[in-house]
Formats: structure tokens, C-alpha cells, sequence
């Protein structure tokens, strides 16, 4: 009974943990779009993982001591990582958000998982179930009614096309990091996420030094920032260390498939909050945005229904 009692709670306990990281990440698109008006999404990636980074390290150090330091032979793999999924993801979709909208960015980042299983075929040689490609259509049919709300002329529209192809280059980014995971199976959570930090903070902070010479975005202003800290502090704790903790913590207690199954919830997360700020949906918009998210929970219950007794797949650890 008391086993029972303990393992019950410990779900009960993941599934808290991972809805508080979903519910992070929805709010992060639309608080990113509202930081966007003042500072540049170049600045504000810098900014987020700046803090995150500064953040982390002395924790490290204090949990694991200074020897969680040491890259060892995998440095240069380290930094190929980071640089990926620490830099390039963010960054893509963020500077895509801009020219974009927070929905599209949603929707095209609720693709992650369905992403995963197609490298896994790719690169990995698994087959795919013949329902999991049925959800694959669906879901990708429902992203573009989204992105041109019925109409194909949108796709032309280069300002937004621009916006979406980096958020999807950022999503593509995020689940090559999170595929590499495997690659540090004897790191902890916290060493790795540290150790491909730093690198990708620092192709961050050349990129933006290299930005702001070149006269790509305007040199940072302390008004600026003064105006938006309240986003980039969410964006910095809320959306970036607290998501990150309780989406490790929670996924470790319940397991990939039943996370990846209530991340799907993103969306809907987002839609929600771009309502209150007096967005207005269309309803090819939210016809498409329905379909997106069942196609994932279709395929997430059937994911799991498949793999009761077989280790399951490796899942997106989240958005950057």
C-alpha cells in the first residue's frame, strides 16, 4: 500500500511538474513578442541564456563540485551541441518570431515530436507506423492552415514566410539537441545542460557582437531594457531555468512518452494567452490549430499505448 501510496505521488508529482513547464513555454511566445518591441531578439537571447548561464554554473559547482567542469574528450562535440541547440535554436526562432506572429510560432514548435520520429526513420532506420505518418500529415496539413489561414498566397508573403522557416529551423535545431542527448547518457541533467551552455552562450554573443558592428541591430540601450525587464525576466527564470527544472524533474518521474503526451498542451497554452491580449482568431485559424494538437495526442496515446512494455523513444526535451 505504502509503494502504491509513494508512486502515486511521485506521478501525481511529475505531472505537476511538466503542466508548470508546459504553461511556462506557452506564455513564452507571446511575452517574447512583447520584449521584441524595445530590445531585438538578437539582445534578448543573449540576455536570457547571460542569465541562465550566470545562474547555473556556481550551482553546478556547488552540486557536483568543480570536476562537472571537465569536458573531457567530448569537448568539441559539447561545443558542436550547444552551439545548436543553445544558440541556433533559440536565436532562429526568436529573430522568426519577429517577423512572425506567436501562434505560427506555437503550432510550428508543437511539431517537435513528430520531427524526432521522422530523423529517427532518417538517420536511425526505424520504421515508421503507418498511424504515426497519418499524424504526421495531419499535423503539418493543420500548421499550414494556421501560417496561411486558407489562403495560399500567404506563403508568398515574405516577411512572414522568412518568420516561419526560422522558427521551423529552430525546432529542427532544438530536436537535433535533443537527439544528441543520448550521445551524454552519463552526464547528469544538470552538468549537460550547463556544459552545452556556455559554448552556445558564447556563438550567442558573437553573433550579436557581430550584428551590432554591422549596423543589423541597434546598439542595446538601458531604457530599453528598463522598458521590457519584467519580459526578460520571465524569459530568463520563468521560460528558461524554472520550464527547464520542472520539465527535467517531471520527465524523469513519469516518463518520455507521458510528458511528450502533455507538452502538446503548448499550443493551447498560447492561443489562450494571445486571446487575453485581444487577439482575435479566425476559424480556419483555430480550425487548424485543433488539428495540429490532435494529430499530436493521437499520436502521443498511440505511442504509448505501443510502448507499455518497450523502452520508449527519445522526445524533444522541450523549447529552447
Amino acid at each position: 500500500m505504502r509503494a502504491r501510496q509513494n508512486a502515486s505521488a511521485r506521478s501525481a508529482t511529475g505531472i505537476a511538474a511538466v503542466l508548470t513547464a508546459v504553461v511556462l513555454w506557452g506564455v513564452q511566445l507571446p511575452v517574447a513578442s512583447l520584449a521584441f518591441v524595445r530590445v531585438d531578439p538578437y539582445h534578448v537571447t543573449a540576455i536570457r541564456y547571460g542569465v541562465a548561464a550566470a545562474v547555473l554554473l556556481p550551482v553546478l559547482v556547488y552540486m557536483e563540485g568543480t570536476s562537472a567542469l571537465r569536458y573531457g574528450r567530448r569537448f568539441w562535440l559539447t561545443v558542436a551541441v550547444g552551439i545548436v541547440g543553445m544558440c541556433l535554436s533559440p536565436m532562429l526562432s526568436f529573430v522568426g518570431l519577429s517577423y512572425s506572429q506567436p501562434e505560427h510560432a506555437a503550432v510550428i514548435s508543437a511539431l517537435q515530436p513528430l520531427m524526432v520520429a521522422i530523423a529517427q526513420r532518417v538517420l536511425r532506420g526505424r520504421t515508421l507506423p503507418s498511424f504515426t505518418l497519418a499524424c504526421i500529415v495531419l499535423a503539418f496539413a493543420g500548421v499550414l492552415i494556421v501560417v496561411t489561414e486558407g489562403e495560399p498566397i500567404r506563403l508568398v508573403s515574405l516577411g512572414q514566410l522568412l518568420g516561419d522557416l526560422l522558427i521551423f529551423g529552430g525546432a529542427i535545431a532544438w530536436v537535433t539537441f535533443a537527439m544528441a542527448r543520448e550521445r551524454f547518457s552519463d552526464w547528469s541533467t544538470l552538468s549537460f545542460t550547463t556544459l552545452t551552455m556556455l559554448p552556445g552562450l558564447a556563438a550567442t554573443l558573437c553573433i550579436v557582437a557581430l550584428a551590432a558592428a554591422t549596423g543589423v541591430v541597434p546598439p542595446l540601450g538601458s531604457s530599453d531594457v528598463a522598458a521590457v525587464w519584467p519580459q526578460l525576466l520571465y524569459l530568463s527564470f520563468g521560460s528558461a531555468l524554472i520550464a527547464m527544472v520542472c520539465w527535467n524533474a517531471g520527465n524523469q518521474r513519469i516518463g518520455a512518452l507521458d510528458a511528450m503526451l502533455l507538452i502538446n498542451l503548448q499550443p493551447v497554452v498560447t492561443f489562450t494567452v494571445r486571446f487575453f491580449q485581444g487577439y482575435r482568431y479566425t476559424p480556419l485559424e483555430l480550425a487548424g490549430a485543433v488539428l495540429v494538437v490532435a494529430a499530436l495526442f493521437a499520436n502521443a496515446l498511440f505511442l504509448r499505448a505501443r510502448s507499455k512494455d518497450a523502452v520508449p523513444a527519445t522526445s524533444p526535451s522541450g523549447p529552447a
